[in-house]
């Protein structure tokens, strides 16, 4: 991988967080329940098609598969550490958060 295209690879993985961060909240406190339906949609698929769907993504795949949810769960979660957050209260989520995984993994290996 050249230099260029590890630097867009970052800057891929760093956008979606970011852009969790910056708009989610703002599409809930405007419309409610259906701001987090339109932030799926809109800001995951935008970024998606960023990252990933265009026919040169912004991030480039050399083997190792990671989800979009790696780079939102660990940008959020270190952007709520860098603004004082408690690391401690998130250590049972990331441990669910690992169980759910590791099970549809499973599931879809059960049929894929």
């Amino acid at each position: 991988m050249t230099l260029g295209l590890a630097i867009a690879t970052v800057a891929g993985g760093f956008l979606f967080p970011f852009a969790i961060r910056m708009m989610w909240d703002k599409f809930v406190e405007l419309y409610g329940a259906f701001g987090g339906w339109m932030s799926a949609a809109f800001i995951v698929g935008t970024i998606w098609a960023i990252n990933h769907g265009l026919s040169t993504p912004m991030i480039t795949q050399t083997g190792a598969w990671i989800d979009m949810a790696w780079a939102a769960g660990i940008g959020l979660l270190v952007a709520t550490i860098v603004k004082g957050g408690n690391f401690t209260k998130a250590i049972p989520n990331i441990f669910y958060a690992i169980i759910g995984g590791t099970l549809a993994g499973f599931i879809l290996s059960l049929f894929l």
